[in-house]
C-alpha cells in the first residue's frame, strides 16, 4: 500500500471526505492536501527533490479560479505536468466527468492508473481505485462503459480540425479555402466531401448542425 499521497482538490469538503476515508481503510501515513494544480505540482516537485516523492496523486479534473495566480488551470494540465516530471508516480482521477470519450484519452495518453466518478458510490470506488493501483492494476469506475464502439471513436487531426470550423459556422467550399491557405492536406474538394461523409457515418447523424450538436453534448468539441 501507498505511504505517501498528495490530493489535489479545490473543494473542502470532498477533501475531508477523501483524507477520513483513505486513513480510515487504508492506513495510509502521509496524506496531504493542495487546492490549486500549481500547489500540487510544486509540492510533487519538492518531494522529488527532497527523494522523498510521493506515490500517489488523485486529482479532480476542474478547478475553479481563485484568489492565486494560475498556470496550471486543470486536472488535465496537472496531469500532464506530473507525469513529464515524475513518470513513475500513480495518478487516479476523481471526477464528475463521464464522457468515455476524455476519459479514453486520460488512459491512454496520459497512462492515468485509475478513474473514478464522483457519486453515490464514489468513495467506496476510490478506495478500490487506490487498492488496485497499489498492486499495478486500473481501476476505471463501474459508471463508465468504455467497450461500445461510439464510445471510444479516434479522431484524426484533420477530422477535429473540419468539425472545429464547421462548428464555426463554414462551409465545406469556406474549409477548404481554410485547408489550402494552411497548408494541410488532403484538401481537394473530393476528399473533403468523403471525409464529412465519414464523420457522419461514424457518428450517425444526417447534417452538419446534427454532427455540431451531437459531438458538443459529448464533450468532443
Amino acid at each position: 500500500m501507498f505511504k505517501k499521497v498528495l490530493i489535489a482538490e479545490d473543494f473542502q469538503g470532498d477533501t475531508k471526505s477523501i483524507v477520513d476515508t483513505l486513513k480510515e481503510q487504508t492506513f495510509i501515513a502521509e496524506v496531504y492536501e493542495a487546492q490549486y494544480c500549481d500547489t500540487a505540482y510544486t509540492r510533487i516537485q519538492v518531494a522529488l527533490q527532497e527523494q522523498q516523492p510521493f506515490e500517489l496523486l488523485i486529482t479532480d479534473l476542474s478547478f475553479k479560479p481563485g484568489s492565486l495566480t494560475r498556470k496550471l488551470t486543470s486536472g488535465y494540465a496537472l496531469i500532464k505536468a506530473v507525469r513529464a516530471l515524475d513518470p513513475e508516480i500513480k495518478i487516479i482521477v476523481n471526477s464528475v466527468e463521464d464522457n468515455p470519450v476524455k476519459i479514453k484519452e486520460l488512459l491512454d495518453g496520459y497512462k492515468i492508473d485509475g478513474y473514478v466518478c464522483k457519486g453515490r458510490s464514489s468513495l467506496n470506488e476510490l478506495i478500490q481505485a487506490v487498492k488496485q493501483a497499489s498492486t499495478g492494476a486500473v481501476f476505471v469506475s463501474s459508471q463508465i462503459d468504455l467497450s461500445e464502439k461510439r464510445n471510444v471513436i479516434e479522431l484524426e487531426e484533420l477530422d477535429l480540425i473540419v468539425i472545429n470550423d464547421l462548428a464555426e459556422g463554414y462551409s465545406k467550399r469556406e474549409i477548404r479555402e481554410r485547408l489550402i491557405k494552411q497548408g494541410i492536406k488532403p484538401n481537394s474538394e473530393s476528399s473533403l466531401d468523403k471525409r464529412v461523409s465519414k464523420l457522419f457515418i461514424q457518428f450517425d447523424v444526417k447534417n452538419s448542425t446534427h454532427l455540431v450538436a451531437k459531438l458538443a453534448r459529448q464533450g468532443i468539441i
